[in-house]
């Protein structure tokens, strides 16, 4: 039987939400190569595959973390999902931007949100998790209590997971680099022998030797 971790790999790979290019890698901002692009707001535009993944939050939500009050997006990206997920579990939600606005309240925490209630965050993907943790961090200042993250995609990198862990916070994913390398490899998205090349990739993202097949 297909575990979620599988359907919502392949959700993202039909609708090219993950697209990887092992053979012409892209660059990413901090000029690391790359052999997969993720653009998860690409979720949004296909109603079918959106209506998985955000049942799939809302479940996950419900199962890790049952005693969750409120939901709060990351901006940008996870602003909508959070906005239906919490739909879908009768919650309130908000967002955290990633600076506090220069006018009006100057509200860096956007929705209603008092000090002690338990929060979970809503984030569409984690690489080294750096973004995600400025967002529990805000949300801690103001006193909420964040019972953890539930994101749509994790790289699963070793810098990510480290962060994540000295900030005392608890991330569950959908669905995770491994299954969607596997998954694209099995049913043709990549040759199968390009697999290893993306692992290698995740597991040392300095390190180019997977590019040209050299992994």
């Amino acid at each position: 039987m297909e575990t979620i971790k599988e359907t919502i790999a392949k959700d993202l790979l039909s609708i090219k939400a993950v697209f990887f290019r092992p053979n012409e890698p892209f660059t990413w901002a901090s000029g690391i190569k790359s052999p997969v692009y993720c653009d998860n707001r690409l979720i949004l535009t296909a109603p079918a595959v959106r209506g998985r993944v955000e049942a799939a939050i809302a479940e996950t939500v419900r199962r890790e973390y049952p005693e969750t009050e409120v939901l709060m997006g990351t901006s940008t990206a996870g602003i909508a999902h959070a906005a239906i997920a919490a739909h879908l579990m009768g919650l309130p939600m908000g967002y955290v931007r990633s600076g506090a606005k220069d006018h009006g309240r100057q509200n860096r925490i956007e929705g209603k949100l008092e000090a002690g209630q338990k929060v979970v965050v809503i984030e569409d993907l984690i690489s080294t998790g750096g973004s995600v943790i400025e967002v529990v961090e805000a949300l801690r200042e103001v006193g909420a209590e964040v019972l953890g993250i539930v994101s749509i995609f994790t790289y699963g990198m070793q810098k990510g997971l480290d962060r994540l862990a000295a900030a005392n916070v608890r991330n569950v994913s959908l669905t995770d680099f491994d299954t969607i390398a596997r998954i694209a490899g099995e049913d043709g998205y990549i040759a199968p022998e390009d697999v290893n090349r993306l692992i290698a990739f995740r597991n040392n993202p300095a390190d180019e030797s997977w590019i040209g097949g050299r992994a």
